[in-house]
């Protein structure tokens, strides 16, 4: 029995996570939702918005050089009225696979990590709290591994994202393109700052929620209303902390090194690679656009992450009690 219950944060990780997902999509629907919408997510376009906002006006690379969007909502309306709703769920099923295997991975590792570290006396201090550098090296070790995994699915989903409807076809096409031309590393492409990003999103956000709710104890018990609020202060946490990584991890995974000729067959020619890597994209996205530039979609990025936590958290503390 001891043996299934070592599984059973893997198991709660990933189901809180593919609810979260749907759940969010669904609460994002409204009543003039066209019936077909709801089984590929509502609120998804928040997230490819996210990704149209990062990787324009890069001045180094003039495919991406214009601002065509002036915000989340233009984006919005400028992607459906110039390539149908359809393109702003490009990449909906990578994003669900990921939740399938990242959710499940990050979660489970790091409630585990947890569970060992207390049974070995350095999670708690002596009047009972948790030490914060445990809870944080547990968090960060659960989002490094659980990301560098999910990785090809986080690749996938930009791409898909960028090039909106027609330019793959589909997922497995997407794949398989990738794959003939850029071999396996192009599925890791940016798999550093993508393991940066999660060690810094887990790194907040988990002990946050784990303090927040360790803290509301008192007030509200370990109820609903304690893992709403710790959940929601936890999302902006991690929200301001990871959007200037993001940023960079989106841009370096759409850049492709192969080149298409006019009749539309890829070659496998190398284009010229833009950035050297995480360090190189930060400073020319500094130097030619701004600090600022880190913190491009950082709107859709809470929006997006606010109600996942809250689903995922509650959903999990719910599961927990079984």
């Amino acid at each position: 029995m001891g043996e299934v219950k070592d599984w059973r944060p893997f198991v709660y990780g990933g189901v809180a996570s593919i609810t979260a997902e749907f759940g969010k999509q669904i609460a994002g629907c409204t009543a003039a939702t066209p019936p077909e919408a709801y089984h590929k997510g509502c609120t998804f376009p928040i997230d490819t918005t996210k990704t149209r906002l990062q990787i324009q006006g890069q001045k180094i690379d003039q495919t991406f050089s214009q601002l065509r969007y002036r915000g989340m909502t233009d984006a919005f309306v400028k992607i459906s009225r110039e390539e149908g709703l359809r393109a702003l769920y490009s990449g909906i099923w990578p994003a669900v696979l990921r939740q399938a295997t990242y959710g499940t991975i990050k979660f489970g590792t790091y409630y585990t990590l947890k569970k060992l570290a207390n049974e070995r006396g350095l999670l708690t201090n002596e009047d009972g709290s948790e030490r914060v550098w445990s809870n944080i090296l547990c968090a960060a070790a659960a989002g490094a591994i659980s990301s560098a995994i999910a990785n090809p699915t986080d690749v996938l989903k930009v791409r898909m994202q960028v090039h909106g409807k027609g330019q793959h076809q589909g997922l497995l096409g997407c794949f398989g393109e990738i794959y003939k031309f850029e071999g396996v590393r192009g599925l890791w492409r940016g798999v550093g700052p993508t393991a940066q990003r999660a060690v810094v999103i887990a790194s907040v956000e988990l002990p946050v929620y784990d303090f927040c709710k360790l803290q509301l104890m008192n007030a509200f018990g370990d109820h609903v209303a304690n893992h709403f609020i710790s959940s929601f202060i936890a999302s902006l946490g991690s929200a301001i902390a990871s959007t200037p990584i993001d940023v960079i991890r989106t841009r370096l995974m759409n850049q492709r090194h192969v080149s298409i000729t006019m009749n539309g067959v890829v070659t496998a020619a190398a284009t010229p690679k833009l950035y050297s890597g995480s360090l190189d994209c930060a400073v020319q996205t500094i130097r030619n656009e701004g600090l600022l530039a880190l913190y491009k979609g950082f709107i859709p990025t809470w929006v997006r992450m606010g109600p996942w936590n809250i689903i995922f958290f509650i959903t999990y503390e719910q599961l927990k009690k079984y």
